[in-house]
């Protein structure tokens, strides 16, 4: 392996402070410091890279903050000394796999082409369930919460065939007669829907849902595999980064506070006061921060842009990792807790399973949305002292030790993310998600999960959309002309509304 790939399976650490020269030695040289401005060095970051790159187009510079490329595929060692593990704090399953010899999701297609180590997850099969007195069997309601699940996404496609408007989850089960009627089907429903289902599209989770895991619409398989390999899930993108990029290819530790745009290009400026001059920029942002205003640009974004990225949800999943001397909890792989509260510390996996991490004593515990943004501005001993009492009430007969070690990402007060992934809202529309995609003055273009139409939230939705803005930005490159990406004016209601004015 050259001494170059070698630095950049290692996180481009011998690089974090080279910047590129203005030359470039490619067939599409550019007088600028770049044709293409990759910001973010994420899934579709990467892959945009990757995609100019098999068009011959290498004057591209990647501008990543952090000291690694990977964008939210982050992982923490945990553990006491001897007895340490990777576990992954973001993204940590291949969502959808693979049926027969149908299409592949391509992140098992790169985990397989890079030895990454993953396995299946039976989520649904080999699972547990509690309340706060301890063993419950509620197997049944949850069988029942999955078919309520399926039909529910099976009435939101009569619903797209009748041009129905979308309405929230919460109305779906409501109209279908299953909103939950106890904290046991509370808890099973939150098992199905993890966001808060006021907060959740009726049609589009079940497209998003469908596109990946139903093989009639086009999906990969409704497998899902954990991944459990050492060198953490980040490899598969590090490891393909490492097949075509160069050390000038990269800036990290790069931290963008400004973009300038207008029809002779973009100029981006770094916190160190650095400018970078490029005929194209790619954001591979988060969501959460561009809802935030972290990046100023000049002159603002057009209100069509503001209105798509501030009308979708920047939702927040948090794993919290425990370890216990030895283990002393389910055999299963998961389990769920019932509390009068939904979603109270309510969805648990066993990593000290034959199938992850046997003899390990770890165990994590997932809250998502308003309880993860609870639990981030409270003390880690104050989430440790909360955990440790939903397990103590799990297991009323023995004596529950504390854990040897705890920890989670704060993905929400983290200025680099604010948040883990997208979620569509019912009042976001398909004109929403075509102007968030859409490019501005055809020099600013966006990519990644968020503004994928069927796989938002999803890794494969990130490397999809890195994929389609590489080939459409080498278009541009190539010239003579750029089409750009078209955006709605306005989105508009179907039918006008029964009022003339609603102001005075």
């Amino acid at each position: 392996m050259r001494q170059v790939h070698l630095a950049v399976l290692l996180g481009f650490a011998a690089f974090t402070t080279a910047l590129p020269s203005p030359s470039r030695s490619n067939d599409h040289r550019s007088t600028k410091d770049a044709k293409v401005l990759i910001l973010g060095g994420g899934v579709a970051g990467v892959i945009a890279a990757r995609t100019l790159h098999s068009k011959g187009i290498d004057d591209f510079l990647i501008v990543e903050a952090r000291d690694e490329l990977g964008g939210r595929m982050q992982n923490y060692t945990i553990g006491v000394p001897g007895k340490q593990y990777t576990v992954e704090v973001g993204p940590n399953w291949i969502q959808g796999t693979q049926t027969g010899n149908g299409t592949a999701n391509p992140i098992l297609t790169l985990a397989r082409k890079h030895h990454v180590k993953n396995q299946y997850n039976d989520l649904d099969g080999s699972i547990t369930t509690y309340d706060y007195n301890g063993l419950k069997d509620y197997r049944d309601v949850l069988d029942t919460s999955i078919e309520q699940f399926t039909h529910i996404g099976a009435v939101a496609g009569e619903r797209v065939k009748l041009q129905q408007v979308d309405l929230s989850l919460q109305s779906a089960y409501g109209i279908t007669g299953a909103t939950p009627k106890n904290m046991y089907e509370a808890a099973c429903q939150y098992y199905e829907v993890d966001w808060s289902p006021d907060q959740t599209s009726w049609i589009a989770s079940a497209w998003n849902n469908n596109f990946t895991f139903n093989t009639d619409m086009g999906g990969f398989s409704d497998q899902n595999n954990l991944c459990i390999d050492q060198r953490g899930f980040k490899t598969i993108i590090q490891a393909e980064a490492a097949e075509f990029l160069q050390p000038k290819q990269v800036s990290l530790n790069s931290l963008v506070t400004s973009i300038a745009y207008s029809g002779d290009g973009v100029t981006v400026t770094l916190k160190s006061g650095t400018t970078l001059t490029a005929d194209y920029v790619l954001c591979t942002f988060s969501l959460g921060v561009l809802q935030y205003g972290d990046i100023a640009f000049n002159p603002t974004l057009p209100s069509w842009k503001m209105e798509a990225i501030q009308s979708m949800v920047m939702a927040t999943y948090t794993k919290i990792f425990l370890q216990f001397e030895k283990k002393f909890w389910f055999d299963t792989e998961m389990a769920i807790y019932a509390d009068k509260e939904r979603g109270w510390y309510p969805i648990w996996q066993n990593l000290d399973h034959i199938n992850f991490f046997p003899d390990s004593g770890l165990v994590f515990v997932t809250v998502t949305g308003d309880f993860s943004l609870r639990i981030e501005g409270m003390e880690d001993s104050e989430v440790q002292e909360e955990v440790m009492e939903v397990l103590r009430a799990m297991y009323p007969n023995i004596t529950v030790p504390d854990p040897v070690a705890l920890h989670f990402k704060r993905w929400h007060a983290d200025p680099l993310f604010r948040g883990s992934y997208s979620n569509w809202p019912p009042s976001f529309l398909p004109g929403h998600s075509e102007n968030l995609r859409a490019t501005v003055d055809k020099r600013l273009w966006f990519a990644g999960e968020a503004t994928s139409l069927k796989y938002f939230g999803f890794l494969h939705g990130a490397y999809y959309e890195g994929l389609s803005a590489g080939e459409e930005i080498a278009k541009c490159v190539g010239g003579p002309t750029c089409a750009g990406r078209k955006h709605l004016d306005s989105v508009v209601d179907a039918s006008p509304y029964p009022f003339v004015s609603i102001t005075p």
